[in-house]
């Protein structure tokens, strides 16, 4: 679960982005003692995300508002169902309606896009991992969003986690992997987790002679990762397979099939669509 200290600095920078100086609809024509009740609604299926950071917009324009959830993050809500109520101002809710629905909408679109990949791979191995392809000032909603969904997240920047680049080896005028590897091990924590990135069997020839704790395969067709699958194998290696690159809803079983551990999807992110949810004046 979020913080509210980890939510109100976005909400707050969303709300005035939308509200501005004020809302002058509303501050014209709507009474500042007007109460009425509403309700939050999906008007299509999918998995509920966000409905914490929803309420902190609400009560963040109003602390008097009553915000009633019925539905938790992580359920997957049918088309039609309520997931909250309140009650209180007019003029507030109609402030924050927009900002909250935003985030519900779209957390839960990357939740409930999350959740079909996960689906498809429950017989396998591999768990589905986002990436770095998020939105910026909203990764760490996103990756929120993942997890609720039933995904994985990868390294939160790229601060907390290291990963050897095919560009990091251009730079370096390919520089021999294990030798990269030693010079970062050198210079990070020792419980620091090391990647490397890899496009063909060369290359990955030379990554399993490093000390790293996963290896990603980067844009392999899935013959070629099975192939890297048996190749790890043959040298009796424990390191970790990430597959990343090119994967849909179409193949990710085909890869999860090849027998590695992690599969990583930027589309998570990046291409989920926004559910569509509505708030309704009900009284």
């Amino acid at each position: 679960m979020l913080q509210t200290s980890q939510i109100d600095p976005l909400v707050k920078l969303a709300l005035k982005e939308d509200v501005g100086s004020r809302d002058i609809t509303t501050s014209s024509i709507i009474p500042k003692n007007l109460s009425v009740k509403a309700d939050i609604e999906f008007k299509q299926s999918g998995v509920l995300c966000g409905i914490q950071i929803a309420e902190r917009v609400f009560r963040l324009t109003d602390e008097n508002l009553r915000f009633l959830p019925v539905a938790r993050d992580g359920e997957r809500i049918e088309k039609n169902r309520e997931v909250a109520y309140l009650e209180g101002s007019a003029a507030a809710l109609l402030i924050a309606e927009r900002t909250a629905l935003n985030f519900l909408a779209h957390l839960s679109g990357v939740a409930t896009r999350t959740r079909e990949f996960v689906e498809k791979v429950k017989n396998t191995q591999a768990n589905i991992l986002d990436t770095r392809k998020t939105t910026p000032g909203l990764r760490l909603f996103e990756k929120y969003a993942v997890a609720t969904g039933g995904g994985m997240n990868h390294r939160m920047g790229l601060y907390d986690q290291a990963l050897i680049k095919d560009n990091h080896l251009r730079i370096l005028r390919k520089e021999p992997i294990a030798s990269a590897v030693s010079r970062l091990k050198s210079s990070v924590l020792k419980r620091t987790i090391i990647g490397v990135e890899v496009k063909n069997l060369m290359e990955l020839k030379g990554a399993l002679k490093a000390p790293v704790d996963y290896i990603l395969l980067d844009n392999m067709k899935v013959e070629m990762v099975r192939e890297a699958v048996n190749l790890r194998k043959r040298a009796q290696s424990k390191v970790l397979f990430e597959a990343s690159g090119g994967i849909t809803i179409d193949n990710v079983l085909d890869y999860a099939e090849t027998g590695v551990e992690r599969i990583s999807v930027g589309a998570l992110t990046h291409h989920a669509l926004s559910i569509d949810i509505s708030l309704d004046i009900v009284g």
